[in-house]
């Protein structure tokens, strides 16, 4: 009996390992998230650059900020990071207790700022080297330094060199995996194991201790100013989360119906949606106006043979070049149609004879 007893602690004490699905999904999810948060910053940027232009330039530092104050919140009040707080898992330090800590009681503290480190320092050191070989590729590639420097040389060692070293960070991930399907491992990921935690199932008591955690207010009867301060930061902090928590179910709907939306399958479904008909001309163009040439190859504004013809891509009508940038220059409009037009909408057409 007391063997059949153990069995069935053992079995119990494995059953709340997520599965590698669930540990998996979580990885993923915040991935997810910093593009759409990318893409939303860059349509502000471009909108309006005087003022959201910095929001872009200094986006991986307020996203590392940002994120900062978020996995500090929940790695305080649930154990947990953000994503795997919203798989219902928690933190546990790895070792031999009988009895895992409640969610609420939060990690010791070396394990507490050594998750918080991996979980946000990491992605930011690597997003930032990528970006780095990104910009000394190019560089290679235009040759903007000298063949003879020392720095041209030592780039291109790195580059040569940093293939294989991403192959070993990724193999490194990849066989932490393998060995947590096979069993053989406590933790998925190797930042875990740095961390000195493993994932863990939220239980029935971890959840009733969050719930009398975020609906039981701690009230005194005269709070200091640091109190108060503290209280409205906890209280700002948490609805940020609340809200973030809320929409990111809908969020991750939607990034999954984009992938979907815009994978090879749905292409040739795609081009017959968006596949519209060219538009009339304008209507308050006359087909016996002046400035329309009978001929295609004159040009409207000064009546010749078009040399480097150019369109105008606000209205599709052909010039000289010389002539289009005369007078999008002046006027800041199409000749013909009067649309509004600058000169970056001049387009350069190069004929087969060309």
């Amino acid at each position: 009996m007391a063997e059949l007893g153990a069995h069935l602690t053992a079995a119990s004490a494995g059953d709340d390992r997520p599965s590698i699905f669930e540990a998996v999904a979580q990885d993923s999810l915040m991935a997810a998230v910093k593009p759409a948060l990318q893409h939303l910053v860059k349509v502000l940027a471009e909108s309006n650059p005087g003022r959201y232009g910095f929001l872009w330039h200094w986006f991986d530092e307020i996203y590392v900020l940002l994120d900062v104050l978020l996995q500090q919140h929940y790695l305080a009040r649930c154990s947990a990071s953000f994503s795997e707080n919203f798989y219902s898992l928690k933190r546990i330090p790895i070792g031999d207790c009988k009895q895992q800590p409640l969610a609420t009681a939060g990690l010791p503290k070396r394990q507490h700022w050594k998750s918080l480190l991996l979980l946000v320092l990491v992605p930011y050191l690597k997003g930032k080297l990528e970006k780095l070989v990104s910009t000394l590729r190019e560089e290679d590639e235009y040759s903007i330094h000298p063949p003879s420097s020392s720095w041209k040389r030592f780039y291109r060692a790195f580059l040569a060199a940093y293939p294989f070293v991403n192959m070993t960070w990724e193999g490194w991930f990849l066989t932490q995996q393998l060995c947590y399907i096979l069993g053989k491992a406590q933790h998925h990921s190797p930042m875990l194991r740095l961390a000195g935690v493993r994932l863990v199932r939220l239980t029935a008591e971890d959840i009733l201790a969050l719930e009398k955690k975020l609906g039981g207010a701690t009230s005194y009867p005269t709070p200091s100013i640091k109190t108060q301060v503290q209280s409205a930061v906890r209280k700002a902090l948490g609805t940020i989360a609340f809200s973030l928590s809320t929409g990111l179910s809908i969020s991750v709907f939607f990034l999954q119906f984009l992938d979907w939306w815009y994978s090879s399958e749905n292409q040739e479904t795609i081009k017959s949606l968006t596949a519209l008909p060219t538009p009339p001309p304008p209507v308050h163009l006359d087909s016996s106006s002046t400035l329309l040439p009978k001929l295609k190859t004159v040009c409207p504004l000064c009546h010749k043979t078009r040399v480097n013809a150019t369109a105008l891509s606000t209205s599709g009508f052909v010039f000289c070049y010389r002539c289009a940038y005369g007078y999008v220059k002046a006027h800041q409009c199409c000749p013909i149609t009067g649309y509004a037009t600058e000169l970056q909408h001049l387009v350069k057409l190069y004929s087969p004879e060309s």
